[in-house]
């Protein structure tokens, strides 16, 4: 069983990340703007914020830097609007950037493509095995699969890189706990 779930998440890793997006990105998921500041969600859909310019410009590939592309599509994921995030995510110039990795990981996720998911994870920690927000999210996603053994090892990893006190941690440990409470 572990082999075959190993084939399946190499296959997304391998046809997944960005080739795809249009066709997997159907539907909206909902939601508002970012409430915390660091990303702008108001540019109607079709456009991404561009903080150099500090205006709504066309979400087009090179039309606003990656990290721009990163900041409004972790706000569109955290916002609920899953299918916009991996659209404007899929415009990034650097497809092995883990932080871009990492969020259209968790819009699969979030929208019960947990094996999808997965494979983004995957890929995001191959580029940097310290990212523990990826690692969190990893854990997360383990649990919505019944691993529970997983999430333990995922939280295990974070904290031998940032210890019990730090935010991933805490936010795993307690969904682990949950999980197990049922």
């Amino acid at each position: 069983m572990r082999g075959r779930i190993k084939t399946l998440i190499t296959s997304a890793v391998l046809v997944v990340p960005f080739l795809a997006v249009p066709a997997l990105a159907a539907g909206d998921g909902g939601g508002g703007g970012g409430s915390d500041g660091a990303s702008n969600t108001s540019c109607p859909k079709g456009k991404v914020y561009d903080k150099k310019s500090n205006s709504c410009k066309d979400a087009q590939r090179g039309a606003v830097d990656d990290d721009s592309l990163y900041e409004y599509g972790r706000g569109l994921a955290e916002a609920g609007r899953y299918a916009e995030a991996i659209t404007i995510l899929s415009l990034a110039a650097d497809k092995t950037d883990p932080r871009i990795l990492n969020y259209p990981g968790y819009s699969h996720r979030k929208a019960g493509r947990v094996v999808v998911a997965l494979g983004y994870y995957q890929e995001a920690l191959r580029q940097n095995p310290d990212y523990t927000l990826v690692r969190e999210y990893l854990g997360e996603a383990y649990l919505q699969q019944g691993d529970v053994k997983a999430a333990r090892g995922q939280l295990a990893e974070i904290e031998k890189r940032c210890g019990k006190g730090c935010r991933e941690y805490v936010l795993l440990s307690d969904q682990i706990d949950a999980h197990v409470k049922g």
